[in-house]
């Protein structure tokens, strides 16, 4: 009776500290309480003492499942939902599909360098050194315009093939123009996908942490992005527990017949 009370006082404590409940969470409450209590005390840190706005943490929880790096509908479904909850439109959620839509061109900002470098030490670097066309110093002003930054990331790019380029930036411009989300969140959106640890790109962490900190961040906002973003692990035990328990009960059946 007492470890049932504990693990019901864990449940609630988990509801108020975190604003919902699944399915999912019972198998693990069940297998080990310690360890959930001990997750529930590491996850509901940005939620006690935390400075975003619960919407805003739930974006961040949305932008993380949603990246193609991770795709985690379970938790997508929740965060959605928690999101309307918190005051959000289907609009604010369509933009942060919108950013985080975005990440497949690391392949350009990672891959690029790279080709030019090789290039380079194949005695190919000559036909690069060309100065940039007029259309391309426009296309080179209009994203700093829409984007508010420039890196040197994109000068590869820009110069091998501006085609694709310009395709990018009418791509990646539109939910900055203007858009429905408060600029410094949406590069919040593009942290938290740079920072998770389906992808760890630190290339495009800087350069967002430092347009985020332009647009008037403050650390213990970015602090916070991290630490929400911090609790993708745990779909190890949303996904495997609910298996672990199945594949258990089955075994059982096996043995009694």
């Amino acid at each position: 009776m007492r470890a049932n009370r504990e693990k019901e006082a864990l449940k609630a404590d988990f509801i108020e500290a975190r604003g919902y409940w699944n399915e999912f969470w019972d198998g693990l409450l069940e297998l080990d309480p310690r360890f959930f209590k001990a997750y529930l005390n590491f996850s509901s840190i940005p939620w006690t003492n935390g400075v975003l706005e619960p919407k805003v943490k739930e974006f961040v929880y949305i932008a993380i499942d949603a990246s193609t790096t991770h795709l985690y509908e379970p938790g997508l479904r929740i965060h959605i939902k928690n999101a309307f909850k918190y005051g959000a439109t289907k609009e604010e959620i369509m933009e942060v599909y919108q950013l985080v839509s975005i990440l497949g061109m690391h392949t350009c900002t990672m891959g690029v360098p790279v080709l030019l470098d090789e290039m380079r030490q194949a005695g190919k670097g000559g036909e690069l050194a060309v100065p940039l066309t007029a259309k391309q110093l426009k296309l080179k002003e209009e994203f700093t315009e829409n984007r508010g930054y420039w890196s040197e990331l994109w000068d590869g790019l820009l110069t091998i093939c501006p085609e694709f380029f310009e395709a990018y930036l009418r791509f990646c411009s539109i939910p900055w123009s203007p858009g429905f989300l408060e600029p410094k969140v949406k590069e919040f959106m593009y942290i938290a996908i740079d920072a998770a640890t389906t992808h760890l790109y630190e290339p495009g962490l800087r350069i967002h942490i430092q347009n985020a900190l332009k647009l008037g961040a403050t650390k213990e906002e970015i602090m916070e992005v991290f630490q929400l973003t911090s609790v993708l692990g745990m779909h190890t035990c949303t996904v495997g527990v609910p298996i672990l328990i199945e594949e258990s009960n089955n075994l059982e059946k096996q043995g009694n017949s």
